[in-house]
């Protein structure tokens, strides 16, 4: 287990992260995404719980994959983002394949770069790296997107390093996004479902 400590020394916010944000605060944070200049930290979609990781980025059987499930979904926020005609900037994601996967089948595999400082803490067994991935994620997260919103498709222990506390499954469900915006920091999470419906 990789040590947590000192990690934290630097978390992006100061209010603290409150679980699923309530359906009567989700309107603002669905308004902040359609006026552009968020960064949307994505949660990769719905995973087939049966499967396990092998710590191994190029071993696809090997690791926790999207289920029937999460492939619909990654589909249903993808076509959600572009009724609502959100605008979209950067779409980045973690190399690990239901990361990358879930970003591919929302935004397009073309819209889609994948950067090894989202990677998954499972996959990042060196304390040094994984700190320089949770700087490099901090510091992307708190810098404006050069247009509409940019996506960071990755993980919910790093997500929970950044901020400063663990995350729990209710928090930050998977297909879940955490909104950012520069000037603000931390604005609240929207689940899956409320872009989906909304």
């Amino acid at each position: 287990m990789i040590p947590r400590r000192g990690l934290l020394a630097a978390p992006l916010l100061v209010a603290p992260v409150l679980a699923v944000t309530p359906l009567r605060a989700q309107e603002p944070l669905l308004a902040a995404l359609r006026g552009g200049g968020v960064t949307a930290y994505m949660r990769h979609a719905i995973t087939d719980r049966s499967q396990g990781d092998s710590g191994r980025l190029d071993d696809r059987a090997g690791q926790r994959n999207l289920s029937p499930a999460g492939i619909a979904q990654a589909e249903a926020l993808g076509q959600a983002w572009r009724r609502l005609a959100l605008p979209l900037g950067d779409v980045l994601a973690s190399p690990v394949f239901r990361a990358r996967e879930t970003a591919e089948l929302a935004f397009g595999r073309d819209a889609v770069r994948v950067e090894p400082f989202l990677t998954a803490d499972d996959y990042t067994p060196d304390p040094a790296l994984l700190a320089r991935n949770i700087a490099a994620t901090r510091a992307r997260l708190a810098r404006a997107p050069a247009h509409g919103n940019d996506v960071l498709v990755g993980h919910i222990v790093p997500l929970g390093m950044i901020l400063g506390r663990s995350l729990g499954q209710a928090e930050f469900p998977e297909g879940s996004l955490a909104l950012f915006r520069p000037a603000a920091g931390f604005l609240g999470i929207l689940p899956a479902e409320a872009v989906i419906g909304a």
